[in-house]
């Protein structure tokens, strides 16, 4: 057995608090759908977004079905709704922090299968970091983890953060 004795200088210092990777979640991509998971997902993407200067990305997915004009109607409603629970849990964030820190903030909405369109949106705008909520607003979905959360999850190329 080999042991080997390295005698540092006295002013040597050794920094053992890992460091910030600058730029390391540049764009985060926020799937929301309006459900309570999806706000505690937003309140998790603001704090990382002024950790790391991000950008993020807000996304709803209308998952339209041929339908009549006015469920059509009905579910965009759904959609811009959610997106403006998003933009007030940001503005509470904002207000509490008192952050000076300005979040760049895009907010979009699609139409599509959720999964397909979140997994499509993150390739396009070539996302880092996908925080997703683990279970959306359908009953269905809350036995599991989620059925578009698990999809996100198993085919996303960038790291993905699941809320509960």
């Amino acid at each position: 057995m080999n042991i080997y004795i390295h005698i540092l200088p006295k002013n040597y210092k050794i920094n053992l608090i890992p460091q910030k990777v600058d730029n390391m979640y540049e764009k985060i991509l926020l799937p929301t759908d309006g459900s309570v998971c999806s706000e505690k997902a937003a309140k998790h993407a603001m704090s990382i977004a002024q950790s790391y200067d991000s950008n993020i990305i807000v996304l709803n997915v209308l998952e339209i079905e041929p339908t009549s004009g006015i469920i059509m109607d009905i579910i965009l409603k759904e959609g811009k709704a959610s997106l403006n629970r998003t933009s007030n849990v940001f503005k509470n964030i904002e207000k509490e922090d008192n952050s000076k820190k300005e979040i760049e903030k895009i907010f979009l909405m699609k139409e599509g299968t959720a999964a397909n369109e979140i997994l499509k949106t993150a390739k396009k705008e070539d996302v880092d970091l996908i925080i997703i909520g683990a279970s959306g607003k359908h009953a269905l979905e809350r036995f599991l983890l989620g059925s578009v959360t698990q999809k996100v999850v198993k085919d996303a190329k960038c790291p993905v953060l699941t809320v509960h």
